[in-house]
């Protein structure tokens, strides 16, 4: 009788320990049945940025300050071995096929809405250095005349830039401010005058030998015609010394930011699963990324869930389909992506991942608008994910900001790019 009650005991206590995650998040999420729309929900934040000394709100034991005000649509940053900061000041190319049609014109009045529609930029931004006040001492064009630049990164002293259309290098000397030297372009990445998912987020390989470059979809579902996919939802492996690239993973409807974590040195991303599921279809997801993997977009998603509005059926495809690792909620347009590596922050960020979500806008009530910490252990997933950064969006839904990319700083900070509020936000451990 005794050892039946223990038994019960270490049973009951081992559920109680069990991590609880939200709703549409983790490595096992609860799926609801999908909800086909004929008219899909519309639910647009409207902008209202941060005004005066306003910032958004960072967990407890952390404080924000803005390391720089005033920039022009800032989405992406990445920080050079010397501490310099870069930004990428970019919006959308133009793209006429993807306004065409009633739904294509809704989509565009609702973007602008969001501030999404407004003119690049198409330059990199160089910060450097801080005053006792937080703000960055200098600021200097680092590179114009760039095509809806987005990722950024530097392999000893070549610079690579993904525009919406291709990957192009520049020389680079350490220290430098700004780059004047035309750029070499290494492959085209495919863009066009529909180019629904523009942006091309970049990393390089540990090695230094291989870029992988990150391409979206052409659509939801596939619903523009399969042809128009091609080389597209994918993540690409490029070979500096030869140029030579290839598919690396596909099935990825749009990947984003990409890490490569601390203690396996396996590359993870970000992706933006598919729409008009319904409010709690389909999870973004953060996933590591298996070479030649299929991950199921568009005929089937979160694993080998069919997408029944996919003609035709590919059961054959469907059966390849790789389920990611962790769920990071449904439509909140997960985007930026850095493992911590730096020391500043306490131990239990040590080799977690935060994420940049830019928000929704197809879902009622609202997901996203914040930055997320996911814990890691072992090289996985470890925990239920933790509001890093939030306030970007006010009490009666208007977004004083939407963060994007995420960087950790030569000192250990963590650097947020948000494009509404115009701002590259510093947070950092409060100060004992």
């Amino acid at each position: 009788m005794r050892a039946a009650l223990l038994s019960l005991f270490l049973l009951a206590a081992g559920a109680a320990a069990q991590p609880q995650y939200p709703a549409g998040f983790g490595p096992n999420p609860v799926l609801p049945e999908p909800k086909k729309q004929l008219i899909p929900t519309v639910n647009v934040a409207p902008t209202a940025p941060f005004q005066g000394t306003d910032k958004p709100v960072a967990a407890s034991g952390f404080t924000v300050t803005a390391y720089a005000r005033e920039l022009d649509h800032p989405r992406w940053v990445y920080v050079l071995p010397n501490g310099d900061v870069l930004v990428a000041e970019t919006n959308a190319p133009p793209k006429p096929e993807d306004a065409k049609g009633i739904k294509g014109a809704i989509m565009k009045h609702q973007m602008k809405k969001a501030g999404a529609v407004t003119r690049s930029a198409n330059r990199i931004t160089l910060l450097r250095d801080m005053g006792p006040d937080g703000v960055a001492k200098t600021r200097e064009t680092f590179l114009q005349g760039l095509n809806s630049p987005f990722g950024m990164v530097l392999v000893d002293k070549e610079f690579y830039v993904a525009d919406t259309d291709a990957l192009v290098r520049f020389p680079y000397q350490e220290g430098q401010t700004s780059i004047t030297a035309p750029g070499t372009k290494v492959i085209d990445l495919p863009g066009g005058p529909l180019n629904h998912h523009w942006t091309k987020s970049l990393t390089a390989s540990p090695d230094g030998r291989f870029l992988y470059v990150t391409v979206g979809s052409n659509s939801n579902v596939a619903e523009n015609g399969i042809e128009k996919e091609e080389g597209r939802a994918a993540i690409w492996e490029v070979e500096r010394a030869s140029g030579k690239s290839r598919l690396f993973a596909t099935g990825l409807r749009n990947a984003n930011g990409m890490g490569w974590e601390p203690t396996t040195k396996t590359l993870w991303t970000v992706v933006n699963e598919r729409d008009e599921l319904g409010n709690d279809l389909v999870p973004d997801y953060l996933t590591s990324v298996k070479d030649g993997a299929f991950y199921g977009w568009p005929y089937s998603w979160y694993g080998q869930h069919v997408d029944e509005r996919v003609k035709p059926q590919r059961p054959d495809m469907v059966s390849k389909a790789v389920m990611p690792d962790y769920a990071i909620g449904s439509h909140t347009a997960s985007l930026g992506l850095a493992f911590y590596d730096g020391k500043l922050f306490p131990q239990s960020y040590q080799g977690g991942a935060f994420i940049g979500q830019h928000g929704s806008w197809n879902r009622k009530p609202f997901s996203g608008y914040k930055v997320i910490f996911v814990p890691f252990a072992d090289g996985k997933p470890s925990g239920p994910p933790i509001d890093f950064l939030a306030g970007f969006l006010t009490r009666d839904g208007k977004a004083q900001g939407r963060p994007v990319g995420v960087a950790v700083d030569k000192q250990g900070a963590l650097l947020v790019a948000d494009d509404v509020g115009n701002t590259v936000w510093r947070v950092t451990p409060v100060q004992r």
